[in-house]
């Protein structure tokens, strides 16, 4: 959970919010509990509602794009994905001095996973490369372009700009110029040259459900769109230990240049979030630090 304004223009929610958005749109559900959950997201707050229901407010403008985004896509997605993902109950207005568009999902059962800590990795990096193949095989026409899912050229100038950052804060002990190598090579590497892909594009831990070492779920897919399949490679270095790293790539059948624009997309994210979330968003902060001592390593 966040202990701070992580963006500015945050609109404040709480519980007592949360009651009168459903008291007044869905007052089928005005008697169930609220509860506030614990969440290392950036973008969303999120409440239980009852046993079988979860709110999810944006907390930021950018957000609320997202909202729509996936009440279009996710019922188009569902069927051809091998794990449940969100499932839209009720469509929120803005209302009782909040801004945005907001939604009320069913529940997913599960817990997000931590790095370093997983029952079955190999299992679970074949879980998760399922997953990623069957989005990459969807062909939904008019899709979104993925949030980052373009060149990594694009990324260049607010990579780069991230590790000076980082030289300037000599605690978070990060070589930058093993840094710097990582991302030029990344730059090197040829481009995606092939028809864009269906990507969730935001496969974190913490958008990652599992129960007894399974994948349950994927959520938050609100960076979704079509783009470079190199964009969801992400738990490779985010989640995954060495011997499942390579078992994910396997059964995807990476090659070489797509393998390291992953590794360098997934470092450029955690090079920029690390000096922005490092002191208002542990999760975030604890993840960057594992994917660049991960990548660093590795290299």
């Amino acid at each position: 959970m966040s202990t701070g304004h992580m963006h500015p223009g945050m609109h404040p929610v709480d519980e007592d919010l949360v009651r009168r958005l459903i008291i007044g749109q869905f007052p089928q559900w005005a008697a169930l509990a609220v509860e506030r959950l614990p969440s290392g997201g950036t973008v969303n707050a999120m409440y239980r509602l009852g046993g079988d229901m979860v709110v999810r407010l944006p907390l930021v403008k950018g957000g609320a794009d997202d909202v729509s985004m996936e009440r279009t896509w996710l019922p188009r997605l569902a069927p051809h994905l091998p794990r449940p993902i969100p499932e839209v109950l009720g469509a929120g207005r803005p209302a009782e001095g909040y801004p945005w568009p907001w939604s009320v999902y069913r529940w997913l059962a599960g817990e997000n996973p931590e790095a370093g800590a997983l029952s079955d990795p190999v299992v679970l990096a074949e879980d998760l490369a399922e997953f990623v193949a069957a989005m990459r095989s969807i062909s939904l026409p008019g899709a979104p372009q993925a949030h980052r899912g373009g060149p990594v050229a694009s990324l260049d100038a607010a990579t780069r700009a991230a590790i000076e950052e980082l030289r300037g804060i000599p605690q978070e002990g990060v070589d930058c110029d093993a840094a710097a190598a990582v991302w030029e090579e990344t730059l090197r590497a040829p481009g995606w040259d092939g028809p864009p892909v269906w990507l969730h594009a935001d496969l974190m831990p913490g958008n990652v459900l599992v129960e007894g070492g399974r994948l349950t779920s994927v959520i938050d897919f609100g960076c979704l769109g079509v783009g470079d399949p190199a964009c969801d490679l992400f738990p490779a270095w985010n989640l995954l230990p060495a011997g499942a790293r390579e078992a994910f790539r396997e059964a995807l059948g990476v090659d070489d240049a797509t393998w390291i624009r992953g590794r360098g997309r997934t470092l450029s994210q955690a090079l920029i979030a690390l000096p922005y979330y490092r002191r208002t968003n542990p999760v975030m902060t604890r993840n960057a630090r594992h994917v660049i001592r991960t990548v660093l390593d590795e290299g």
